[in-house]
């Protein structure tokens, strides 16, 4: 089984673009002879996002840590207990390809750490601004980038390292980290980009808003 593991902190305003893309994504896999099962992790949600998971027929997760990488640790082991073999992890913010699941799985590898993009600047966001993420963001293949919005793992190669620490931030980073000290197989392309927020008033700290807004100010 394909777990898809979405940590989602008030985000009924971005939930349905995000589910809606997962469900397109979803239906490919399926079409292919998968099983793929959508977990959205509940984080201290106050708004409608626990009432839009559920008009989505999509399972959920409530917890309480106000912690991206605990909500996803939480995650993946609920889902590995369901008996998932390989972890797909996205943001509730951001749209994957329909072939963003078959794209993970055709590369064999431990994990893959696929890019981001932005499709649509707010307004207020000028462009220099733009200029400046463009120049210092690397499109391609043999890229670096780590993303929680755009990673996926092997069950196996997860729990062989711990899985996600309960880290304040950069959980993810620590992850493949820990996968490279013990020479997982890992795949960094640009061939599923993930369309994600360019919102300067993230959820999580230290991730992709924090790094925008430093840009802004630069």
């Amino acid at each position: 089984m394909i777990a898809v593991i979405i940590p989602a902190h008030d985000e009924a305003q971005t939930l349905p673009r995000c589910l809606t893309a997962m469900d397109e994504a979803a239906r490919a896999a399926e079409a292919a002879g998968h099983r793929v099962e959508i977990l959205v992790v509940l984080d201290r949600c106050r708004d409608g996002s626990a009432e839009i998971v559920r008009a989505f027929g999509v399972d959920s997760l409530e917890v309480d840590v106000r912690n991206v990488g605990q909500a996803r640790r939480a995650g993946a082991a609920l889902m590995l207990e369901r008996g998932a073999r390989w972890l797909a992890c996205t943001d509730a913010d951001s749209c994957v390809p329909a072939d963003w699941l078959l794209c993970q799985l055709a590369f064999a590898a431990d994990a893959v750490c696929g890019t981001v993009h932005v499709e649509q600047w707010l307004p207020e966001q000028d462009r220099a601004l733009q200029v400046r993420y463009l120049s210092r963001y690397e499109m391609r293949e043999g890229h670096r980038h780590i993303h929680g919005a755009n990673l996926g793992i092997c069950a196996r190669a997860y729990q062989r390292v711990g899985g996600f620490q309960p880290l304040a931030l950069n959980e993810d980073v620590r992850l493949i980290e820990d996968l490279q000290a013990c020479g997982a197989t890992i795949v960094w392309t640009a061939r599923n980009s993930v369309s994600t927020s360019p919102r300067l008033d993230p959820r999580a700290r230290g991730g992709f808003g924090d790094y925008l807004k430093s840009l802004a100010s630069a």
